[in-house]
């Protein structure tokens, strides 16, 4: 067990000296509840002798209702279950104490676990239950803490949708995700409400909770004028994804050709599944948009699409796309040649000094298995601070994917450059630097190069580098 904290002994000793609960810690964070059980135990085990006796003594006192709110939360943290359990009996005087109480319900002690429980029912009502929803949730991930979170979807089941509302939006995701359930489950929200719950919130869980309940919910065309428009607006892929397959069961199945050029690639396979169930082609879509005249007007979805579901054949409408006009178009062009594995080195080279950041960082991906065929000092050249970030970034990716000395040489070199990012890149590359066979035993660059970045080794560490490289003489 770690010791306690100098934070934790303080709130804990503020507590013990009657401070009131309010000011010693947020009571509407349950962080700050669980962390208070955890801290009055590793007070009384390492420091027992800054709080009175009773607080680290196994004798129970005389009359715990003289304690008061804050020590008698002490009380309810305390190590011997017998003075936790004659707590929890106490501190129905006391509704500010209702969080440690949730605690209590997963003590590992029956006697109290079974004193807490039934306080719990007792207390736990709806307006409660909103307060207590977030440390309920949170025992409830522990052993023995499945009773708050029953008791909690009863006592939700049993309140109106209006009651509901506010936890819709609490910031804590267990929280929205368990009353979403309770929503679901008891057909509380009409499905165009469950279809704005899936495209506006930014939990994936949520979205496909309400997602799949308002397609499930649909039973007629005026129900689908409610429940797909937030769909297939949404700015989630997996709304919008829902959206698009609900097309079909509404007989709207063309609509899905819009969603073939799609900025995420599920959106663009749920709407491939829609096109090819009315009989149509989206391969033949897709290689119509790569080639039409207009090609300002190309979806970069368009140009990852036809790879998607083109075969090796298609690259030859793709490789004209790297010198389009648009960087979207350029980066999928790149990227899609990469998905039909027909990528060219030394033609894709020139694009790691394209000005699109995009573009580049495709190009990089694509390079990666062609690392060590790549001039060297081409590479080098594109780390100087001259260079855009992007393709600093990217050189460098090459560069130590490559390894050897030439890795070490380009990560020692941007030990100092402007990006506070790269730079710890670049350390951590040196740090985890190891000679390959390639390296020339004894070479004296790499004994410079080491000595360079002595300041990101131990003196026994940098001992030990050099003599694997055999540059320690």
């Amino acid at each position: 067990m770690p010791e306690v904290s100098e934070d934790g002994t303080a709130a804990v000793m503020r507590l013990a000296a009657g401070a009131p609960l309010g000011s010693t810690l947020d009571v509407a964070d349950p962080s700050d509840w669980l962390a208070l059980d955890a801290q009055v135990r590793e007070v009384a085990w390492y420091r027992p002798r800054l709080l009175p006796e009773w607080e680290y003594a196994a004798p129970l006192p005389a009359d715990l209702t003289q304690l008061g709110e804050s020590r008698l939360a002490l009380a309810l943290c305390h190590r011997d279950g017998r003075i936790r359990e004659e707590a929890v009996r106490r501190s129905a005087q006391y509704p500010g104490l209702m969080p440690l109480v949730v605690i209590r319900c997963a003590d590992w002690a029956g006697p109290v676990r079974e004193c807490a429980r039934q306080l719990l029912r007792e207390a736990l009502n709806v307006e409660s239950a909103l307060t207590l929803a977030p440390l309920i949730l949170r025992v409830g991930r522990r052993d023995r803490g499945d009773f708050g979170v029953d008791e909690l979807g009863q006592v939700l089941r049993r309140a109106s949708r209006g009651q509901l509302v506010a936890l819709f939006g609490d910031r804590d995701r267990m929280v929205r995700r368990f009353v979403y359930r309770q929503a679901v489950e008891g057909g509380l929200l009409r499905p165009g409400e469950l279809a704005h719950a899936a495209a506006q919130d930014e939990d994936n869980v949520i979205q496909d909770l309400c997602a799949t309940a308002a397609l499930a919910a649909l039973g007629d065309e005026e129900a689908y004028e409610e429940v797909l428009p937030p769909l297939l607006s949404a700015r989630n892929p997996r709304a919008r994804s829902a959206g698009v397959t609900g097309l079909r069961r509404a007989g709207w199945s063309r609509r899905a050709e819009s969603f073939l050029s799609d900025r995420s690639a599920l959106v663009r396979a749920c709407a491939r599944y829609v096109v090819r169930q009315q009989g149509g082609d989206p391969v033949a879509w897709y290689r119509e948009r790569c080639t039409a005249s207009d090609g300002l007007e190309l979806p970069p979805g368009a140009v990852i699409g036809l790879a998607e579901c083109g075969n090796r054949a298609d690259a030859a409408l793709l490789w004209p796309l790297l010198a389009h006009a648009a960087a979207g178009v350029r980066a999928r062009a790149v990227a899609g040649l990469r998905t039909l594995d027909c990528v060219d080195a030394e033609q894709l080279r020139p694009l790691l000094d394209d000005p699109g950041a995009g573009v580049v960082r495709e190009t990089a991906i694509a390079l990666l298995p062609s690392a060590k065929e790549l001039p060297a000092d081409w590479l080098l050249e594109r780390t100087g601070s001259e260079r855009p970030r992007h393709v600093r970034v990217a050189a460098f990716r090459l560069l130590d994917a490559r390894g050897g000395i030439v890795a070490l040489r380009a990560a020692v070199g941007l030990l100092e450059d402007p990006d506070v990012k790269l730079r710890t890149w670049a350390a951590q590359s040196v740090q985890r630097w190891h000679p390959s066979a390639y390296v020339r035993r004894g070479d004296p660059e790499v004994r410079e190069l080491l000595e360079r970045s002595r300041h990101l080794f131990s003196d026994h560490g940098l001992r030990r580098r050099k003599r694997e490289a055999g540059a320690d003489r």
